[in-house]
């Protein structure tokens, strides 16, 4: 299968497949949103079919519950789960505190809210998600269609005076319209560049009327699972302080996988 992947794509199959070490039977875990995130779907559908592995998944977005289905991973919602053994997602930025930035794949929102109801939060990634300082990645901000233009504008105002390279604000765009949520909102996407003070902005920015809720998660991830091109895998927990070193042997599962476009 190696041979058929691009590096960066073999980096996500081989977090996606280390991530699944964590995944134990009987547990409630939340699915991601995201190419990555596809990927450890199709790793525990893997594990459903050939090990017998039972679990219940919670999904972030209807993509995912589409795709953990059509697996056979038994789908739940979170009201139904109360409360999560662990969430595995992806990220498009972390920091070395393993804070991130979510949201590129318009999700944030119900991330947020799956990976805060759980007890642990492992985030799978390549590497070239890892970074010093938070903020080359556009900040999503997830805002309700009522008075958008003004919220962007309070939004503008309110970066201009934070720790922050950049204040330019855009509307999420799907071709000629807004992009909409699952929820039914718009998303407006922040090019900061840099965040200085990651953590006074998104506690400011959920202050602004009309905002739902940020992309950043502070203090959220216990676990970075980082794939590289070569098949190696480190794991970073936060709360132990270690890194691990691991390589993935790969095994045939294009029946799985020859159909997921990344």
């Amino acid at each position: 299968m190696s041979a058929q992947l691009s590096p960066i794509d073999t980096a996500k199959f081989v977090a996606a497949k280390r991530a699944c070490d964590f995944v134990e039977n009987g547990m409630r875990v939340g699915l991601g949103t995201g190419s990555t995130a596809a990927w450890l779907v199709r790793c525990l559908g893997e594990m459903v079919e050939k090990d017998g592995l039972r679990i219940k998944g919670v999904p972030t977005s209807t993509r995912t519950a589409e795709l953990a289905r059509s697996v056979g991973i038994d789908v739940i919602a979170l009201d139904e789960a109360k409360w999560l053994d662990l969430t595995i997602d992806g990220a498009d930025e972390f920091d070395n505190e393993l804070n991130l930035i979510k949201g590129g794949g318009g999700a944030l929102l119900q991330e947020k809210i799956v990976a805060t109801a759980s007890d642990r939060m492992i985030v799978i990634a390549d590497k070239s998600k890892h970074v010093e300082t938070l903020g080359a990645f556009p900040l999503p901000v997830e805002v309700i269609p009522f008075g958008w233009q003004t919220t962007k504008a309070l939004v503008e105002e309110t970066v201009s005076a934070l720790d922050v390279l950049g204040d330019q604000v855009s509307l999420r765009m799907d071709g000629a319209r807004p992009y909409v949520t699952d929820e039914g909102n718009h998303i407006l996407d922040l090019h900061l560049n840099r965040i200085g003070n990651a953590r006074q902005l998104a506690l400011v920015i959920n202050q602004i009327p009309g905002v739902v809720e940020n992309g950043l998660f502070i203090d959220i991830c216990d676990v970075v699972v980082l794939g590289h091109g070569d098949g190696r895998v480190e794991v970073r927990d936060i709360n132990d302080g270690t890194t691990q070193e691991d390589r993935i042997d790969f095994v045939d599962t294009e029946n799985l996988f020859s159909d997921l476009n990344d």
